[in-house]
């Protein structure tokens, strides 16, 4: 099925006799869904752009990369750099700005400037009942009553299908620098990423990559600001080693192109910093990688291996982006959280018809 307006969506949804398994771009493929495909690629476009209210509307459909065009030419961006999941998941298609909320995607700048949920200002989405919903609006102080906003960025289309979002833009940057140290061990670059995160420095990245041993630090903004950041965060690294500026490809950082050829599965683990050096010890990997200052892990392991099992009581959750894995995709939830989610969801979709077993 595919629908070319939000009332055809609506009938849809209202007349479908199962599940529905819901797809944008078809970049993700995580989950074990069932059910008829609903393809929402038709629903596209830019339907309000403005530049000086910092303000973009897009239905569910439109491609990451023509909002990223579009908003280049006013010297514009996706402050919460969404990853692209392609090259990790070997899969095709186009990256929608619809997946990118319903799984809020986001990369590594989000450690400053916040996730992608933050920067949604409203949605149009329809229910598991086929009822047209609103939410939010065009600015980032609305009176909404229930944030229905925050609550569909990152439900994975489990309480409804979003066919049109409004997001809030940020300016361009004029320079990127980055600085790389050598050396460190896990818990030592941690140590460094942390301290480089409680400076007044702004940096934009802060990941490590234990397989070479490398730290990188990214800083954005004016040239002098830039420069100036950089040479102080440099001195305030110096009891770790010699910080050096390098060419540090952080959207590689960003879609983990290091696991993109290697046979295993995949997790996406966010924890405490201070948990994770300890944490990666155990969890029986085969590679890891360190994003968000060491608050997000991303590890290969051998095939249907259920790292979660190591976790033990380390706070934090495991999700399965690539791989069969062993057990739910996404981490058990506690007892109150699980009802909760149960609640919501007897209330957005009481058929259960909507990406139907995507959380197991």
């Amino acid at each position: 099925m595919t629908p070319h307006s939000q009332t055809d969506l609506a009938q849809m949804i209202a007349d479908a006799k199962g599940p529905l398994r819901i797809i944008g771009g078809g970049t993700r493929a995580i989950g074990r869904v069932i059910g008829e495909t609903l393809d929402m690629s038709a629903m596209s476009g830019i339907t309000l752009y403005e530049p000086g209210a910092l303000t973009l509307v897009a239905k569910a459909g439109t491609s990451v990369a023509g909002i990223e065009e579009t908003l280049a030419a006013q010297n514009q961006r996706l402050a919460f750099e969404p990853m692209d999941h392609r090259t990790l998941l070997g899969t095709e298609g186009t990256p929608t700005i619809g997946g990118v909320a319903a799984a809020n995607v986001s990369g590594p700048r989000r450690i400053a400037v916040g996730a992608a949920r933050d920067f949604m200002l409203g949605v149009r989405f329809v229910d598991g009942a086929g009822n047209i919903i609103k939410n939010g609006g065009r600015v980032m102080k609305n009176v909404t009553g229930y944030d229905l906003v925050k609550l569909m960025t990152g439900a994975y289309g489990t309480l409804g299908v979003l066919t049109e979002v409004s997001l809030k833009v940020l300016p361009a940057v004029e320079t990127t620098l980055s600085l790389t140290l050598n050396g460190l061990d896990d818990a030592m670059a941690i140590k460094a990423m942390s301290a480089a995160l409680s400076s007044p420095y702004e940096v934009t990245g802060v990941a490590h990559d234990p397989s070479t041993a490398t730290t990188h630090f990214r800083f954005e903004g004016f040239a002098a600001s830039v420069a100036y950041r950089a040479a102080e965060l440099t001195k305030k690294l110096s009891a770790f080693g010699t910080a050096a500026e390098a060419q540090t490809d952080w959207t590689a950082i960003r879609d983990v192109h290091a696991f993109a050829n290697n046979q295993g599965d995949v997790w996406r683990i966010s924890v405490k910093p201070s948990d994770a050096a300890a944490l990666t010890a155990k969890l029986g990997a085969t590679a890891v990688q360190y994003d968000w200052g060491g608050g997000l892990i991303w590890a290969l392991t051998p095939e249907g291996h259920d790292l979660r099992t190591a976790m033990g009581g380390t706070a934090g959750h495991a999700t399965l982006i690539r791989g069969k894995g062993c057990g739910p995709t996404f981490h058990p939830e506690p007892a109150p959280i699980a009802a909760i989610t149960a609640g919501l969801r007897a209330k957005f979709d009481p058929r259960n018809i909507l990406n139907t077993g995507i959380m197991s």
